[in-house]
């Protein structure tokens, strides 16, 4: 599961409905359990305990598709998928849910670690990442490497604000449209620099 392995293609559809699948019936399992309390082996656990303990296998098969279909999965992808597994499965274990909401903020945490890392060192780990998918000059992967890993921070500590100031409910809305609408607008926003900075290739695309 390294990125130097060959990718087949993906029907396009196909691979949005895995990568946003996942999410997409988190919310609605959570939805319709929220109110509900269930009791097995002699525990209570809530409908968000249950939803996450339906969560963490769903997560494993789809990145296991996409790992089939595609015949490689991104280290982002693997890294997600693990803290997933483990702060899922202490909430389930722990009967805790402050577990599974810090997760997003570890996988933010993570990737903004990685991005300073690597621009301490003179280089864009995002190029590493995204090179097939966008033409940028040097200066302009380094310009938006430095963006992301600054806005990625800045999503670690606006999840840890939201679960730990406000309720489950405003929580599970917030992952669910908030966090992808922040990361769309992100990349929206970023025009002026991709034309500004795309080579040659990029722009006639």
């Amino acid at each position: 599961m390294t990125d130097r392995t060959p990718e087949k293609k993906v029907n396009p559809g196909l691979k949005l409905a895995l990568e946003l699948g996942p999410v997409a019936l988190f919310f609605a399992g959570y939805v319709m359990l929220k109110d509900r309390v269930f009791s097995i082996g002699g525990t209570e656990y809530d409908g968000f305990i249950v939803v996450t303990a339906l969560f963490i296998p769903l997560m494993l098969v789809t990145t296991g598709l996409m790992w089939w279909l595609s015949g490689k999965l991104s280290k982002m992808q693997v890294a997600t998928v693990v803290l997933v597994v483990l702060f899922g499965g202490m909430s389930v274990w722990l009967n805790d849910e402050r577990f599974f909401k810090m997760k997003p903020t570890m996988i933010y945490l993570l990737f903004g670690a990685v991005l300073g890392f690597g621009l301490l060192r003179g280089q864009s780990y995002l190029r590493l990442v995204m090179e097939e998918a966008l033409a940028l000059r040097p200066e302009g992967w380094m310009i938006l490497t430095r963006r992301l890993c600054a806005f990625f921070f800045a999503l670690a500590v606006a999840n840890e604000a939201v679960w730990r100031l406000m309720s489950t409910e405003a929580w599970v809305n917030f992952k669910t449209f908030g966090l992808t609408a922040a990361l769309f607008v992100f990349f929206m926003t970023q025009g002026g620099l991709l034309a500004r900075y795309g080579t040659e290739d990029e722009k006639k695309e």
